[in-house]
């Protein structure tokens, strides 16, 4: 039952090859299909947010990673060669431990960050929601949830406020000493703005924008925290009052071109803007960086500043390593007992075929006359006769041929105590 997970992350691709790989949530369930009507890709899960973009498969054995690679390349217009270098690919074993680990945020840019496990969360929903998991990625899924749920309990992983949120403010508070003055404006309404909206609160920032296509989401987010809701298209009238623009969509064009900011910064007179980019694809286009007054930052440019945060978890993090690999254990099992289930079942339709024609030959011969008893005993006699000719005869192949373990497994499966000295 090959697992099989495909991919890049921050760690292995930059911003500009990542923002070139993602799903957004309206080509996904597309996508989902797209890949599952390939021969051999059973169930599919598609994990895409700014720092990865992951596809986790249930394979026929083969050259699945081949096909699932030439895929991901084809889907988004891409040669082959022009994402390899930047992929890893996992199975099996490798394959569940890095799930459980994405899940449990051990391979998060922010050590045990605590909203990936709600992206994992989202991404196995739109594939179940589509159809295209069944019992194999439910089951692990499942398990990376539980998993994610003890490292977050028996450990002190999430213990530390560290987050791309939180070092979007951390890098905010070193620009402009005094948050109460500032303005803030958000561009985005999903869980990193939100918790950006917090650690700014938290930080006395004087006053939140909150721009979202979305209006209503947008009003709901700010209702929150005491800020004012505003929709994409009314960014450009707002934007000047901003010192601070932290975005965050999933928007496949940027929102905020060059020449948008340049505008905004004419009628702020030159005063300088702090922008930080969390989404991929960007949302901010890459030539704002070249704009003087504008602090420009990328998901990418805040690793160094989360580096400096991490230090409190990474006792954490090795002993929810050890967790998870106590549950991959645990998962191998279950996938190892669905071999068992399987030939249980061929045993018991090989028995019950065995005993239907059995059974029928006891009944003809009570229906010619036969004495019931005689009925009886050629039955359990034949029945018997038949269901043990097939063991015996292999059993005593394989003593001839001193295949022993075989022997003591048989002895072990029948319980029968043969060889035991000493008998009670």
């Amino acid at each position: 039952m090959p697992l099989l997970v495909i991919g890049l992350n921050h760690t292995t691709a930059p911003v500009s090859i990542r923002e070139r790989l993602t799903f957004g949530p309206d080509i996904i369930v597309a996508a989902l299909r797209s890949l599952t009507e390939l021969a051999g890709i059973h169930e599919a899960v598609i994990l895409s947010t700014c720092n990865r973009t992951e596809v986790y498969c249930h394979t026929d054995p083969g050259d699945a990673d081949e096909l699932t690679r030439d895929w991901l390349a084809g889907f988004h217009g891409l040669s082959v060669e022009d994402i390899s270098p930047y992929l890893y690919m996992h199975e099996e074993r490798r394959a569940i431990g890095h799930l459980l680990s994405v899940a449990s945020g051990l391979d998060s840019m922010v050590l045990g960050e605590p909203q990936i496990l709600g992206q994992v969360k989202n991404a196995f929903q739109t594939a179940s929601d589509a159809g295209r998991t069944g019992k194999l990625l439910t089951r692990l899924f499942q398990h990376a949830f539980s998993t994610a749920k003890q490292v977050r309990t028996d450990t002190a992983i999430g213990d530390s406020p560290v987050s791309v949120a939180f070092a979007a403010v951390s890098l905010a508070r070193q620009i402009f000493a005094d948050l109460s003055q500032q303005t803030a404006m958000l561009i985005g309404a999903g869980e990193t703005i939100e918790l950006a909206a917090r650690h700014l609160i938290q930080n006395g920032i004087g006053r939140i924008i909150v721009a979202n296509r979305t209006i209503a989401r947008a009003q709901e987010l700010a209702e929150q925290f005491d800020a004012y809701a505003i929709g994409l298209t009314e960014i450009p009238s707002h934007l000047a009052d901003a010192d601070i623009v932290i975005s965050s969509t999933a928007s496949p064009v940027p929102i905020l071109g060059k020449g948008t900011v340049e505008s905004a910064l004419k009628r702020r007179r030159h005063r300088p803007m702090f922008m930080v980019d969390i989404a991929v694809p960007r949302d901010i286009e890459a030539e704002v960086a070249d704009l003087e007054d504008v602090y420009h930052y990328t998901v990418d440019d805040l690793d160094e500043v989360i580096q400096g945060n991490l230090r409190s978890r990474e006792e954490a993090a090795g002993q929810a390593q050890e967790i998870i690999q106590f549950q991959v254990e645990e998962f191998l099992a279950w996938m190892r007992s669905l071999d068992a289930v399987g030939l249980i079942q061929d045993y018991r339709r090989q028995a019950g075929d065995i005993r239907d024609e059995v059974l029928g030959k006891a009944l003809r011969m009570v229906e010619s006359g036969k004495p019931a008893e005689e009925a009886l005993t050629f039955l359990a006699q034949t029945l018997t006769n038949k269901l043990l000719h097939t063991p015996s005869t292999q059993l005593r192949e394989a003593g001839s041929n001193g295949q022993h373990e075989l022997l003591e497994a048989a002895n072990a499966l029948f319980q029968l105590g043969h060889g035991k000295s000493g008998q009670d």
